[in-house]
């Protein structure tokens, strides 16, 4: 019975964190819907500014939990650009959590209200994120032949325009990887193989249309692109095996003690335009992530096993970062709560927001 208790205590781990997470959301929703009222009639620069603030926020405290209250290390490895720059951030997917991953990188850069990312379709119908994800410049994009090439041209060319901060996410593989799904794996490599590609082990084969498009777009307005490899330490079984990576209720259940984190950032100018070029290019830097993943999972000497080559930074996020915010939007919620008219407006946030975003996404997105 104890064993039980302590079992149901340790799968709790990560209910406070979904609750203050999903519960701030319409506080969030209002504060952001407030001021889209009221910036409706000012350049869309001003508006912007906010908007990136307020995602600062929120984002922060999504950090509180993602990793001071997680205690996770995080290890940097290559190239640790500190300064605010417009980039394209590539990187290999895994996991629900490498979007969080982006906003450990940006934090430490100052540029956690730039973060934007290139989302597929179907996520514009979670419930009061997937409209604000759209309005905070993030760009929902279809596979293959229903990827629609100009409307993501015209809202970058927008934003652009706008002078928008660009920190923009995407992860080419299109998917995530899990060694698990071997028929997926398998149908990656037999496609590399007939495109005459190198056979990639630990990451799947990447698809070109949004990067190419993201940096055709765009590539004008940008410093760099950031080539991000992510391992989660912790994610290899009693045989050697790489195993699936932590989900974020895993993650949140401090199951992955170490992220080790390799940066490359390449200029904007060795980065190919013509896209049969960029097709190859791409394809040789996720050849480049591939050995440093078999180097971290499957290197013979068991000393260079669970680390990436080279130098690492143990990177500790201080709470001043984050603490602030969680404290703000939990306390807002909190006070909404208090009161029977707050009850009523927080829960028809959540009805009609939704369902507002819902339909916008329906039209706009």
């Amino acid at each position: 019975m104890l064993l039980s208790l302590v079992l149901h205590m340790y799968s709790m781990r990560c209910v406070l964190p979904a609750a203050v997470l999903l519960g701030t959301a319409p506080t969030y929703v209002l504060a952001w819907g407030a001021w889209r009222l009221l910036s409706a009639f000012l350049p869309s620069r001003f508006y912007q500014a906010v908007d990136d603030r307020l995602y600062c926020v929120y984002q922060s405290m999504v950090l509180f939990f993602f990793e001071n209250y997680t205690g996770v290390q995080i290890l940097l490895y290559g190239d640790l650009p500190k300064n605010k720059e417009n980039i394209i951030y590539l990187a290999n997917h895994q996991s629900t959590v490498d979007w969080i991953i982006a906003d450990i990188l940006a934090i430490r850069q100052n540029a956690l209200g730039h973060v934007r990312y290139v989302l597929k379709d179907g996520l514009k119908w979670l419930p009061l994120y997937g409209c604000y994800f759209s309005q905070h410049g993030g760009i929902y994009v279809k596979r293959s032949a229903k990827f629609d090439e100009k409307e993501m041209r015209k809202k970058l060319q927008r934003y652009m325009n706008a002078q928008t901060p660009m920190y923009l996410v995407i992860f080419p593989e299109g998917t995530r990887y899990n060694p698990e799904l071997t028929k997926v794996i398998s149908a990656s490599q037999t496609f590399a193989a007939k495109e005459g590609l190198a056979v990639l082990k630990h990451v799947l084969t990447p698809r070109i249309k949004a990067t190419h498009v993201a940096f055709d777009s765009l590539k004008n307005y940008l410093d760099a692109i950031y080539d991000v490899t992510v391992a989660f330490e912790g994610t290899v079984d009693d045989k050697g095996q790489r195993k699936e990576a932590p989900s974020m209720a895993e993650f949140l259940c401090k199951e992955c003690p170490k992220i080790h984190i390799h940066i490359d950032r390449i200029d904007r100018k060795d980065v190919p335009e013509e896209q049969a070029c960029m097709r190859r290019w791409l394809h040789e830097r996720f050849e480049i992530k591939d050995k440093l993943l078999i180097e971290f999972y499957d290197s013979l000497d068991p000393e260079r096993r669970n680390k990436f080559p080279g130098e690492s930074v143990n990177s500790k996020l201080s709470l001043k970062k984050t603490l602030p915010s969680f404290l703000i939007l939990s306390g807002l919620t909190a006070g909404m709560l208090m009161t029977e008219a707050g009850r009523k407006l927080y829960v028809k946030t959540w009805i009609y927001g939704t369902l507002i975003g819902c339909l916008w996404v329906s039209i706009k997105a």
